[in-house]
């Protein structure tokens, strides 16, 4: 299982840091994994959409709210990170919406709304704790080495990471058809 101080540690150790055993220690390589996990972490997990963070989720009409250009708004999930589509009358996409701050405004009467949420570090799968690893190591190496050209190397080794969890991920799955497209429609 792994933990948000867990992944931390592998990536301090990858720039050959001794690993933390909790944010709270007094030091700088605790306190730096701290202040920037959480938003390396979540820039990961919106980068591409992994299969372990999609969700579907039915949402409830908010009746105060009356948007401006759209019939109805929707309260988004509290696990959203970002939506991916929305649909309505059993499907997840096809629907025209748009995102306001903390609500979905659409047309539709009812929507289902797939989108990424955050879940927790022990849901992570292998192949992206190792790009998390990884993009987490190129992030520290400035603050805790003060190595410009080594945070550049590990920049580079994070970006090979990511392309390989997203191979792995994108396997996870049968390819989606394509359903509407132009040439396709020519050449009958």
């Amino acid at each position: 299982m792994y933990t948000d101080v867990s992944i931390c540690s592998k990536a301090l150790v990858k720039i050959g840091i001794p690993p933390i055993a909790s944010f709270d220690e007094p030091r700088v390589e605790a306190e730096v994994a701290g202040e920037l996990y959480p938003t390396v972490r979540d820039a990961l997990l919106v980068a591409y959409p992994w299969s372990f963070t999609i969700a579907q989720a039915e949402l409830t009409r908010d009746p105060a709210l009356e948007p401006a250009d759209f019939a109805y708004a929707y309260f988004l999930p509290t696990d959203m990170l970002r939506s991916i589509s929305a649909g309505s009358g059993g499907r997840g996409r096809g629907l025209l919406f748009r995102i306001r701050g903390s609500r979905l405004v659409t047309d539709a009467d009812t929507v289902t709304l797939t989108y990424q949420r955050r879940v927790p570090e022990a849901e992570f799968p292998s192949f992206f704790v190792s790009a998390l690893v990884a993009r987490l190591a190129a992030e520290f190496a400035i603050p805790l080495t003060e190595a410009t050209a080594r945070s550049e190397t590990l920049q580079r080794l994070a970006a090979a990471e990511f392309k390989l969890a997203r191979l792995v991920d994108s396997q996870q799955a049968t390819p989606l058809k394509v359903e509407d497209f132009t040439l396709i429609r020519v050449r009958g």
